[in-house]
């Protein structure tokens, strides 16, 4: 095959990768993106979906990260409304527990200050119990009403690589890369279809798995995978309105449970992960930890693993800190470089622009046509959200659909929000699929088998039973 060339090649599909294509597209210069697996299909689609500052950072002192993601979280409202919605959080505070109703007040006051809005508000104790009557009642003084923002962190990934896409890049999903040298620096990749490709950046976003990209000089930092897991309710189990955000009883690490797309999403955990991050799935230890934190809460529903429709499990590139608590460690993106290359870990969904921008200044340095263009808005127009079975015809006609989990998991959530991951809806998708991806029944019958495996193996809440 005849050598392809392109100004910058990016290596990974994650949310840091498509804001890195969606910025460097806009400099004019020629980019492929290529990740190994589906796009979004690792740490990205795994998040807690989640658009926020980081509250608990302005606690460890971590002042511009909590800065920066503010304003990142309001620029995303402005621009990105039918991706990223605003959140409303209750912090419900008890007599005798950290943290208290005055330290919440002034947390939340710097944090409004940061965002430049003024969303927080104390409730009293009947107010908090009207809008949550779920809550632990006993020894309730009231609670800290603030905003923060959700969002579907798969299609917020799909929507910057698909309009990177429509100005001119390039993408290919299941399609791996290695490093190819030339006189002591990395001149471009090859493709595990068997193309080779010439560039004079890469860019190595694989995130968690940028330990087994080779060529990388990074001696100087280590990375710590931690891995995060969830539960996902059916609203009718666990009815909460509003985002509930509290302590731990066991470690005072900060838990959520919100609605999100019609269920409840909790948690969640922040532990080492050993092993493959892309093989990540909820322990027995989680599991029970995060019950005990439900219980604590949310007394009165008695909830068990039993009651849950599905978990899911993530793992965060984070750098080495030398913390013994792993949450203790910073959320701050690093990077590093060699001649050909520039690397990035670390950071947070919420911040993907400011980390692409970062990412691109630093590859001008080598190759300066790929100096960010001045700051604009990052989403050009408004996209209709469609509903589930027009967005299942739609994703896979035009979306890159490989095999039935990019369907189920990430271009619809069906596979979280529905019993068994949906196994009693599959015919009726069947219908969708077959013509519109031209697979026979053969292949049909393949894929539903693929898919029910996976989703029993990762997802299934009776691993933690």
């Amino acid at each position: 095959m005849p050598i392809e060339k392109y100004d910058l090649v990016i290596v990974g599909g994650g949310i840091t990768g498509a804001g890195i294509f969606r910025e460097a597209v806009k400099t004019g210069a020629k980019v492929l993106l290529v990740e190994k697996q589906d796009y979004a299909s690792g740490t990205s689609s795994w998040s807690s979906k989640l658009v926020h500052g980081g509250l608990r950072y302005l606690k460890t002192g971590e002042w511009r990260l909590t800065l920066e993601s503010v304003r990142e979280r309001q620029r995303l409202l402005r621009e990105a409304p039918e991706l990223v919605a605003r959140q409303p959080f209750l912090m419900p505070i008890y007599r005798g527990r950290k943290p208290g109703k005055t330290t919440m007040r002034l947390g939340l006051w710097l944090y409004d200050r940061m965002a430049g809005v003024a969303s927080s508000k104390w409730l009293s104790a009947n107010q908090t119990l009207g809008l949550e009557p779920q809550l632990q009642p006993e020894e309730l003084l009231g609670a800290m009403a603030y905003d923060d923002a959700r969002t579907d962190d798969v299609r917020l990934v799909l929507r910057l690589i698909f309009e990177a896409i429509g100005e001119g890049g390039n993408a290919f999903n299941y399609t791996a890369a290695r490093p190819l040298r030339e006189k002591n620096r990395i001149a471009g990749v090859s493709l595990s279809d068997g193309r080779s490709i010439q560039a004079p950046m890469v860019i190595n976003a694989t995130g968690a798995w940028s330990d087994a990209w080779s060529g990388d000089d990074r001696n100087h930092f280590k990375l710590r995978p931690l891995r995060g897991s969830h539960f996902i309710f059916p609203l009718s189990k666990l009815p909460v309105g509003r985002a509930v955000s509290w302590l731990h009883p066991q470690d005072r690490r900060p838990v959520f449970v919100y609605p999100w797309q019609g269920v409840a999403l909790y948690g969640t955990t922040d532990l080492d992960h050993a092993g493959d991050p892309g093989a990540a799935r909820m322990s027995r230890d989680e599991a029970e930890y995060l019950l005990q934190g439900l219980s604590a809460q949310f007394p009165a529903l008695r909830l068990t693993a039993r009651d849950a429709l599905c978990t899911y499990s993530g793992v965060r590139p984070v750098v080495a800190g030398g913390r013994n608590d792993p949450s203790a460690e910073s959320r701050e993106s690093t990077m590093w470089s060699e001649p050909g290359m520039v690397g990035i870990t670390g950071g947070k969904l919420t911040t993907f622009r400011v980390t692409a921008r970062q990412v691109l200044s630093e590859a001008a340095k080598q190759h300066p046509q790929l100096m960010p263009s001045p700051d604009e808005a990052v989403f050009r127009k408004a996209v209709p959200r469609l509903d589930d079975w027009a967005q299942l015809q739609y994703s896979a006609r035009h979306e890159q659909v490989r095999h039935l989990d990019d369907l189920m998991m990430r271009r619809t959530r069906l596979g979280l929000r529905l019993p068994r991951g949906g196994e009693a809806e599959l015919e009726r998708i069947a219908k969708v699929c077959k013509p519109e991806l031209g697979w026979d029944e053969a292949r049909w019958q393949q894929e539903r088998a693929r898919y029910l495996d996976y989703w029993q193996r990762q997802h299934s809440p009776e691993h933690v039973l």
